[in-house]
């Protein structure tokens, strides 16, 4: 069991600490067409402990802050707050975010205690992994669908990353990965 402060993470617990990297790429929209930006960031995923859903579900939940920089004149054009949390009955994982221009989601998936790779979705009308967006977001970048997966070997974290946007009248898959090592 990946236990930290006695309570099970499973596989959330290899993400615990303080990561950093500057290999990523953040293939944006574009009014014409798409933008490639040269990204690095820092995330913290911070062990909280466990949470108990009606009397019945236990949860292990790790908080996170993501903050992403581009590289051509260093300023932060990603900030995004969330939560992990890992059912252990149930091998669900899932998860919460928010980013500041009025958006937040609730994505899931499954992952045994000792995997490596963590993979959860979301979908704009999905009844049990949804995505929430303010009207401006809905009307002029409506969010439609998300998929995230990481992947830890040791001190290395790579994740990918697409949120599928309708935007300047075009279906668009925005993406965004890295390589970030173990910093603490």
């Amino acid at each position: 069991m990946a236990m930290i402060d006695g309570v099970n993470y499973g596989p959330l617990a290899q993400l615990a600490g303080k990561w950093q990297g500057d290999k990523g790429t953040d293939i944006a929209p574009a009014p014409d067409g798409s933008s490639n930006i040269p990204y690095y960031e820092t995330i913290l995923f911070e062990a909280i402990g466990d949470v108990t859903n009606a009397k019945e579900q236990t949860l292990a939940v790790l908080r996170y802050h993501q903050i992403v920089v581009r590289k051509d004149d260093d300023s932060v054009f990603h900030n995004e707050t969330g939560y992990y949390s890992w059912d252990s009955a149930t091998n669900t994982v899932s998860q919460s975010l928010t980013i500041p221009r009025g958006f937040a989601l609730l994505a899931g998936g499954t992952a045994e205690a000792d995997a490596t790779a963590i993979e959860v979705a979301a979908e704009i009308n999905d009844k049990d992994w949804g995505i929430v967006q303010s009207p401006f977001m809905r009307d002029n970048a409506k969010t439609t669908a998300f998929t995230h997966r990481l992947e830890v070997q040791g001190d290395t974290l790579v994740y990918s990353e697409t949120t599928v946007v309708d935007i300047y009248g075009n279906i668009f898959d925005h993406t965004d990965e890295n390589t970030l090592e173990r910093c603490d």
